[in-house]
């Protein structure tokens, strides 16, 4: 089955073919993510390399992904579009790709190499569909089953392919769903059947269990059906649940920051990490919220630096040519806001302008593009915060009484005297889900324990 085009791909054993890339798209999977991540860590440990793909959470995913993952990348919502985001640019020679709640075995790296030996191209796994209904069993056993009948696989079997291939073939089809089905049919015409690994991976059943199994597995089959007879992606994704992408909104984003300085920045955090340490929390900080907002590709970032841009860091920072730096105004901290937003809407007034600092470690991509998405139609939008301020006030127009003398700044009562100031303007405004900051020594320790890759509260058991 092979054509002229794949017979010239290394094998295995070439030096040249060194490499495995792990793609993981995800879409609001902090829950399911940790135990993900903490799979695929003995893999990382002989060489390969995890990618995860974010397609717009405004969870905890993205942080989770930025401690333990090799590289992090956002773009538009979709599997298939996530996956051959994460697969881009790879010049090793294997891409496997994994669900975010799905569990590879330790071995999983070696195991698909000694699969691909014979001289096959592609392949996946058995499947596991982790949970307590008994029909469960029942449902993986035909998944597996009718995988090795009929050489389809499912993204649910953790699908590998040599990347030449998968680039030969132009990647996955950019449908809304269907893709993996989609790409198996187009690598049996040109490569021939994949290679079963009896092995399995292990899968959530969330979501036979939250729609019941009988309803699931009638709705699937239904949808092969109608696939396998031509009937549009778009519609079977519609019919699935799936809402399609929302467009990619444009707006500014000004972070407001204090240089990372022993003794002037995290002074709260000094007493369980000492002066330099806290200094160093953040810079962490910084580098997070600056890095999220490029990623976000919502425009341009303003960097607006206390007490002055000199700083190392914030010179580090400049040199995207996206961010721009500027000196915080002497003031109270509604002074200094005031400041942002009358130099912004001086240079751009037609720009949606959202300002942050710096405290809150998850602060998304997605997150950001879904407070601009808010802007389309509303005056303003907050995040707020869980200690009574906000971690994020957006407006589509400027809004100077917002920052003028009266809100007492620094205090749990700065939402709440926000809110009755849009509510006095009679502007049109809306909130997204309130989120938290990283003050208090219990801030810092419940954002490691969201950072580590055991099962904790922070982030919820896996299914």
């Amino acid at each position: 089955m092979s054509g002229p085009d794949f017979l010239g791909a290394p094998a295995l054993g070439d030096p040249r073919a060194a490499g495995l890339r792990i793609v993981i798209p995800v879409l609001d999977e902090a829950a399911a993510l940790p135990a993900t991540l903490r799979a695929v860590q003995p893999l990382r440990a002989r060489g390969a390399e995890v990618v995860v793909v974010d397609g717009g959470s405004t969870d905890a995913s993205w942080a989770i992904a930025c401690r333990h993952a090799d590289r992090v990348l956002a773009c538009a919502r979709g599997r298939a579009v996530q996956m051959n985001a994460g697969a881009a640019g790879f010049q090793g020679e294997l891409l496997m790709f994994l669900h975010a709640d799905t569990l590879p075995p330790a071995d999983a790296d070696l195991r698909l190499r000694a699969a691909l030996a014979p001289g096959r191209h592609w392949g996946r796994f058995d499947v596991r569909i982790e949970g307590r209904h008994p029909l469960l069993r029942v449902v993986q056993g035909l998944m597996n089953l009718r995988s090795r009948l009929g050489g389809i696989a499912t993204g649910d079997q953790a699908m590998f392919v040599r990347r030449s291939v998968f680039e030969q073939l132009g990647g996955f089809t950019a449908q809304p769903l269907m893709e993996d089905v989609d790409l198996s049919a187009r690598l049996l015409r040109a490569v021939g059947r994949p290679a079963c690994i009896g092995s399995p991976v292990h899968t959530s059943g969330r979501r036979w269990e939250r729609h019941g199994v009988l309803r699931t597995i009638a709705l699937m089959w239904w949808l092969r059906a109608r696939h396998a007879l031509g009937a549009d992606a778009a519609m079977l994704a519609r019919d699935y649940g799936y809402a399609p992408a929302p467009p990619l909104h444009s707006a500014a984003v000004a972070v407001l920051a204090k240089a990372p300085l022993p003794g002037f920045a995290k002074t709260r955090l000094i007493p369980l990490l000492g002066a330099a340490q806290a200094a160093r929390a953040q810079r962490r900080l910084l580098g997070t919220t600056v890095r999220a907002a490029l990623a976000s590709r919502l425009g341009e970032v303003d960097l607006w630096c206390a007490p002055s841009t000199h700083h190392r860091s914030f010179r580090a920072l400049s040199r995207e040519p996206r961010v721009r730096l500027h000196a915080q105004p002497e003031g109270d901290l509604g002074a200094r806001l005031l400041a942002a937003m009358q130099r912004h809407f001086e240079e751009r007034p037609a720009l949606p302008l959202l300002i942050v600092g710096t405290d809150c470690p998850l602060l998304s991509p997605g997150l950001l593009q879904a407070a601009a998405r808010v802007l389309g139609d509303h005056d303003a939008v907050l995040v707020p915060a869980e200690d009574g301020g906000y971690v994020l006030v957006g407006m589509r127009i400027p809004l100077p009484t917002l920052f003028e003398p009266g809100i007492a700044w620094s205090t749990d009562a700065v939402a709440a005297q926000t809110r009755e100031r849009l509510r006095a303007g009679g502007w049109r405004w809306a909130e997204l889900p309130a989120l938290w900051d990283v003050d208090e020594p219990a801030d810092w320790q419940r954002w490691q324990a969201l950072l580590t890759l055991h099962e904790h509260p922070a982030t919820g058991t896996r299914p």
